[in-house]
């Protein structure tokens, strides 16, 4: 399985890598200025968090170019996942309460599978300035905090999926568990047996 990690100028990048890696990924850290065509053939693609905020008209490389047609699973973190909202009409804004450190994350009623076999509070690590404020149309809700009411969510339809908080880090308790669920999202669905 081949899921790229990429880089969006974020502390964090190469644990994003490091954990796929020991997942035994076929991974790398790409810079995130590739082409649709450059990327392929992958099962995956992470966005890596990093320290852009996206007020005004910021980009985060050719990503906006692509993903509305990229047909893999994405899973965006931090900006990545303010990136993802912004796209699909969501809103993104400066956080009133930054969150930086621990912070308890509640899961929503909906189930996902992004979040399967995770508890319905822990505690994750936090980076941010920005936050998003607004899920975009249609996509589902799948936790909040205290401070930040989208810490994740999900494309009703396709495999796009956002995170604000940071799972690769080691102070987020099921960090692991979320990116085996990714994973196992990127995985072609079993052919059955005749």
């Amino acid at each position: 399985m081949r899921v790229p990690v990429l880089d969006n100028g974020g502390q964090w990048t190469h644990r994003e890598y490091r954990v796929l890696r020991d997942l035994g990924v076929d991974t790398e850290i790409l810079p995130n200025t590739l082409r649709l065509e450059e990327l392929a053939p992958v099962d995956g693609v992470v966005l890596s968090g990093g320290a852009l905020s996206l007020e005004g008209t910021s980009t985060l490389g050719r990503v906006g170019e692509w993903i509305d047609a990229a047909a893999f699973p994405v899973l965006a973190i931090c900006v990545g996942h303010q990136f993802l909202a912004r796209h699909f009409g969501g809103e993104v804004a400066r956080a009133s309460s930054p969150e930086f450190g621990r912070v308890e994350v509640t899961r929503e009623p909906a189930r996902h599978p992004l979040l399967e076999g995770l508890p319905e509070k822990l505690v994750v690590w936090e980076n941010h300035n920005d936050e998003v404020r607004r899920v975009p149309p249609g996509w589902l809700h799948l936790a909040r905090s205290p401070a930040c009411a989208v810490q994740a969510m999900a494309h009703p339809e396709r495999p796009l999926f956002g995170v604000q908080f940071h799972p690769e880090v080691e102070h987020t308790q099921f960090g692991g568990r979320l990116f085996e669920n990714f994973l196992a999202l990127c995985s072609p669905p079993a052919v059955p047996v005749k």
